[in-house]
């Protein structure tokens, strides 16, 4: 299997989470402030956070030794007064990023069980 940095899987699952709530986002509103507004809410570190504590007890232990290995990664020193939120966003998009280059069933599963907990 290609190996890549982890720091570049979650450069790639930031894109793929950016572009999958995008998609969701186009379709609640044609108002480009409130639009800009949902969307922010949605791929803030904050947010991503929740969803990764949610999804959590559903990966298995290969995913979950990602996640732990991404949450390790040196913190830039901008992030540094949120670094638990950081680094579990970090994680997050990680993980995304792995199954967009590893496993599209696998990240289409759980983006559409995202999907449906999201309400706009």
């Amino acid at each position: 299997m290609e190996e890549m940095n982890l720091r570049n899987y979650a450069y790639l699952g930031d894109a793929v989470w950016e572009l999958f709530i995008r998609e969701k986002t186009i379709l609640a509103t044609n108002n480009a402030k409130k639009l800009h507004q949902i969307t922010t809410t949605l791929v803030k570190t904050q947010y991503q956070c929740e969803l990764l504590h949610k999804l959590e007890k559903y990966l298995t232990e290969e995913e979950q030794e990602l996640i732990r290995r991404a949450r390790n990664l040196p913190i830039p020193v901008g992030r540094r007064n949120m670094q638990t939120e950081y680094r579990q966003a970090t994680a997050f998009e990680a993980l995304v990023g792995w199954w967009y280059k590893h496993d599209k069933t696998r990240l289409d599963y759980f983006l559409e069980i995202i999907n449906q907990q999201i309400e706009l």
